[in-house]
């Protein structure tokens, strides 16, 4: 019997050597298998049906050591405190204690940009966070509105999420609205051209709701070779996600 007293199902989650290990079905694995999620921070164990859920389980189990050592590699959280210096976009950003609301400060001869917060622990980071959602907001809306005019379509809504699966995501527009356009906030912690290219990316498909040769075109003709900026999602992708968390 599994440990929820009823068989196991898709998308169950166990706890093995301190890690989320969440059940996964995937009709086309051949084999019970085990990955690292790095967005999630968490394992996944695939099973290729249900009735093999439970060898996936102890599969997981048996396999202790390697989550550890996986969970080990995952970049640390750096607690968000008066004092630390992001890097917005690229550029640097350092917070700093304040009274009343959180405000941006922009840089002058002696100082970088700063964000002043009040607060403690868990809300002085809630604050900080805030103030880096509306940062985004402010320069994904410009970045949009720029593309989106190059591309010839109309200037969808944008809005600002925390998804951990994707970086962005494009609804086109219907008839009688512009569509939208949803970023991931985290994408002000990359460098501005990083940031860039996703902006670049979702336009396209306001255009082509693909991934086909025309879609690549319209996004090598607003930024170039977008090779390096998919690598460094790739490769510093699980850092960004690790920021607050």
């Amino acid at each position: 019997m599994s440990p929820f007293g009823r068989p196991l199902v898709d998308g169950d989650r166990l706890e093995v050597a301190g890690a989320v290990v969440t059940l996964k079905i995937n009709h086309r694995a051949r084999r019970v298998s085990l990955r690292l999620d790095r967005t999630r921070r968490q394992i996944v164990a695939t099973a290729p049906s249900a009735r093999r859920l439970p060898e996936a389980a102890a599969f997981a189990r048996e396999r202790a050591g390697w989550i550890a050592e996986r969970l080990a590699e995952l970049p640390a959280s750096e607690p968000i405190a008066p004092g630390m210096v992001l890097r917005l976009f690229g550029e640097p950003v350092l917070l700093q204690p304040g009274s009343g609301r959180a405000r941006w400060l922009e840089a002058d001869a002696d100082q970088p940009h700063r964000i002043a917060a009040m607060g403690e622990g868990e809300g002085y980071a809630r604050a900080v966070m805030l103030m880096i959602r509306k940062r985004a907001l402010a320069v994904f809306t410009a970045r949009t509105a720029d593309y989106a005019a190059r591309l010839g379509a109309p200037m969808p809504r944008v809005a600002i999420m925390d998804a951990k699966a994707r970086w962005g995501s494009c609804r086109p527009a219907r008839r009688g609205d512009g569509g939208s356009i949803r970023y991931s906030w985290r994408l002000a912690l990359a460098p501005f051209a990083v940031a860039d290219y996703v902006a670049a990316h979702e336009c396209a498909h306001l255009l082509e709701l693909n991934h086909g040769p025309r879609f690549w075109g319209h996004v090598k003709a607003l930024v170039g070779d977008e090779r390096p900026h998919r690598a460094w999602l790739r490769a510093e992708g699980a850092r960004l996600h690790a920021f607050g968390s």
